[in-house]
C-alpha cells in the first residue's frame, strides 16, 4: 500500500443526513475569518472538496466539515462546510454532526448533563448546547444566525410546471419554499427522485426571477435550495424536504431550511417566540425549531432561531492518495450527479500542506 497525503475523518449522520468530519491532515488555510477561509478554499483549493466528496471516496449525499482553529477568541472551534457543489455558510445537520464528533472523540471536553460551547461557522458564531449522558452526545441544540423572509407569495414561472407561488427566506442560505401538495406530492421516500428533479428546475428559475442578497454580506447571494413543504404525517407541525444540488433530497429536516421556515411562519403571524415547531423529514425523523427572539437584519424583520436534533458517529476513516490512482480527485457521473463529466487529477492538492 502506497498512500500519501493522509486525511483523518470521523463520519456521522444527523437524523439520516451524512457528514464527513475532517479532524486531521489539513492545515494552513489562509483567512482572517472563517468566511474568508471558506472563500479561499472555494476559489483556490476546491480539489480538497472533490477529494472528500466525489466518487470513489464519497457520494452525492455526503457533506464534509473541515474542523479548524477558530479565528474568533470567543469560539471553541471553527468549521467550514463543503457540499456536493458548493460551500454553504451554515448547515444544521453539519453542525450537529460536528459537535457530536468533537465531544465524543474528546477533541473538546464533554460535560454532563449539558455541554455549552461556541462554534465559528462562515455564517458567524453559533452557540451550542449539547445534552450528554454516559459519554454520549444525545442531542444538539444550536442558536442559528438570524433568519428572515424576503418574499411571500411570489410568482415564479418554471419549465414543465408553469407559474407557481413561492416564499423565499434566509436561514443560513437562501431557500425557495414550494407547496408540495399543490404539485401532487406528499413528501415520502418514493417521491425522492422526482422531487429532486423538479426542485432543481424550481431553484434555477427562482434564482433568476427573484434575485436576493444578504444585506450584511454581499457574498451571500442567490437562492441555493428548493424546500418542499407539506402537512405533517407522523405527529409534527410540518413536513419538508430540501433539494441539495446537483439534485438529491436532504435526508434530514434540514436545520437551515427549518430556520428559514420559522422566519416565513413568523412573518405570516403563524408562529410566536418560545413555541416549538417540529419539522418532519422525508425519513420521518425531525428537527425541533424555536424562535428565541426577534430582531432585524438590514431592512428585514428577522428572528433568531434555535434548532435541535440528534447525530450518531458511523465510522472513523483515513483517506489517502495512491500516486497511481487515475481518479485522485474523484469523478462524477450523470446517473447520480446530474450533468457533468469525469473529474480527475489533483494538480494543486499538495499545496494544501496536508500532513
Amino acid at each position: 500500500m502506497r498512500l500519501t497525503n493522509m486525511i483523518h475523518t470521523v463520519d456521522a449522520h444527523a437524523e439520516g443526513e451524512p457528514s464527513r468530519i475532517v479532524v486531521g491532515g489539513v492545515i494552513g488555510i489562509p483567512g482572517r475569518t472563517m468566511f474568508e477561509k471558506k472563500m479561499y478554499l472555494e476559489q483556490n483549493y476546491d480539489e480538497l472538496r472533490r477529494f472528500l466528496l466525489f466518487e470513489p471516496r464519497g457520494s452525492v449525499a455526503l457533506h464534509a466539515d473541515l474542523v479548524l482553529p477558530p479565528t474568533d477568541p470567543r469560539a471553541d472551534a471553527g468549521f467550514i462546510i463543503m457540499e456536493a457543489t458548493d460551500y454553504p455558510p451554515m448547515s444544521g445537520s453539519n453542525t450537529m454532526c460536528t459537535v457530536t464528533v468533537l465531544l465524543e472523540t474528546g477533541m473538546l471536553p464533554l460535560q454532563e448533563p449539558v455541554t455549552h460551547l461556541m462554534l465559528e461557522s462562515p455564517a458567524g458564531l453559533i452557540p451550542v448546547e449539547a445534552q450528554c449522558k454516559g459519554g454520549k452526545c444525545e442531542r444538539v441544540t444550536f442558536t442559528n444566525a438570524p433568519a428572515f423572509a424576503t418574499h411571500l407569495d411570489a410568482k415564479v414561472s418554471v419549465p414543465e410546471i408553469g407559474e407557481i407561488t413561492v416564499d423565499v427566506a434566509y436561514g443560513g442560505a437562501f431557500f425557495v419554499f414550494v407547496d408540495a401538495e399543490a404539485l401532487g406530492f406528499k413528501i415520502v421516500a418514493e417521491e425522492a427522485a422526482e422531487l429532486s428533479r423538479l426542485g432543481e428546475l424550481i431553484k434555477r428559475a427562482a434564482a433568476k426571477q427573484l434575485p436576493v442578497v444578504h444585506p450584511e454580506n454581499k457574498d451571500i447571494h442567490t437562492i441555493s435550495f428548493t424546500t418542499f413543504v407539506a402537512p405533517p404525517r407522523v405527529g409534527g407541525h410540518g413536513r419538508n424536504t430540501t433539494i441539495v444540488s446537483p439534485g438529491r433530497v436532504d435526508r434530514s429536516a434540514c436545520g437551515t431550511a427549518t430556520s428559514a421556515r420559522l422566519a416565513v411562519l413568523a412573518k405570516r403571524g403563524l408562529l410566536k417566540p418560545g413555541k416549538d415547531y417540529v419539522h418532519e423529514s422525508i425519513l420521518d425523523t425531525n428537527f425541533v425549531g424555536r424562535i428565541v427572539e426577534t430582531t432585524t437584519v438590514g431592512p428585514y424583520q428577522a428572528i433568531v432561531p434555535s434548532i435541535s436534533g440528534r447525530a450518531w458517529i458511523t465510522g472513523v476513516h483515513q483517506l489517502g492518495l495512491d500516486p497511481t490512482d487515475p481518479f485522485r480527485s474523484g469523478f462524477t457521473l450523470s446517473d447520480a450527479w446530474g450533468a457533468g463529466g469525469v473529474s480527475s487529477g489533483l494538480q494543486k492538492y499538495h499545496d494544501l500542506e496536508i500532513k
